[in-house]
């Protein structure tokens, strides 16, 4: 069984409030709230856990909120591997109301230090063989000399093993480059990676996606677009989309991740076709969509392992 080692540069201590009511310009006191540690990459490795992987999650906890994270993860035994950093661990927060969306605000970039990124990439380099590396969300001033020793280890990386990603930004832009195993990506994203003038149609997805694998050596695309169709192009150039089924929406937050995660579990775990895998995803992500928190919901309803 490959490990997959899903990496998160902004490590994010996040707490939810829930609210009776909320009215703005007034001070408001919560019915209940609750703490975790977020970040794309720990809700994959989150995910992928409770589907029985072998899976780590990359991440650089820092100052007095990196504290409370690792004291989070150890309280739940999660698999990660910390490389600790100077920096504070950027911190966050989810409002809940009755007939109001739900509103994530986020507070600054966390602030990794090189000596951080040389460790884990020196850790990176004694991987085996079959190991999956997965690099989720922002990597915040990719293009500093901070992350040079990443990007030299990606580029190393992929002469031996699968590199997949759920990035954006300068990160994204320089990573497609190279031929990732898979992209998973968002079509507002997607539009702005192929310097489309708005969100594509239906019909220009198609082209847009040839047009991608023409351009990078990418071997496999996923286009996602919430509860609206997704679109992927396998390595053999088929082009597929996919209707989400319907679910009841409680929070999207985290559904994208928990994607993700069936993604990765599906195609290297158990060598599934893309078209496979997308299906065996699915009904994950609409799960976690239907529940209040991430990658928590009743795995026992689903036809998953």
């Amino acid at each position: 069984m490959p490990t997959i080692l899903t990496f998160t540069a902004n490590l994010l201590a996040e707490t939810t409030y829930t609210f009776n009511a909320w009215e703005e310009g007034k001070t408001q006191r919560a019915s209940d709230e609750f703490f975790q540690v977020g970040g794309k990459g720990i809700n994959v490795s989150k995910m992928l856990t409770r589907l029985n992987s072998s899976t780590r999650a990359i991440c650089f906890p820092g100052g007095e909120i990196g504290k409370r994270c690792d004291a989070w993860f150890k309280e739940r035994n999660f698999p990660i591997k910390a490389f600790p950093t100077e920096g504070e661990t950027r911190s966050g927060a989810v409002i809940r109301a009755p007939a109001r969306k739900e509103t994530t605000y986020l507070g600054l970039d966390s602030s990794v230090s090189l000596e951080s990124v040389q460790a884990c990439a020196t850790y990176l380099e004694t991987q085996n063989l079959d190991t999956v590396l997965a690099i989720c969300g922002v990597v915040q001033r990719w293009d500093s000399e901070v992350w040079e020793p990443l990007r030299d280890l990606c580029k190393n990386w992929l002469s031996k093993r699968p590199l997949a990603v759920d990035c954006y930004g300068p990160a994204l832009s320089w990573l497609v480059a190279y031929p990732l195993s898979l992209v998973k990506i968002n079509r507002v994203e997607f539009a702005g990676l192929m310097d489309c003038e708005g969100i594509p149609s239906d019909d220009q997805m198609t082209i847009l996606l040839q047009r991608a694998k023409e351009k990078w050596p990418v071997k496999e695309w996923v286009v996602t677009d919430g509860p609206n169709k997704i679109w992927s192009i396998c390595e053999n150039m088929e082009i597929n989309s996919v209707t989400p089924p319907a679910t009841d929406e409680v929070s999207p937050v985290g559904s994208g991740d928990v994607f993700f995660a069936g993604l990765l579990y599906s195609l290297f775990e158990n060598k599934s076709h893309l078209k496979q895998a997308i299906q065996f995803a699915l009904p994950l992500a609409a799960a976690n969509a239907a529940s209040g928190g991430i990658a928590d919901f009743d795995l026992a309803s689903l036809d998953a392992p």
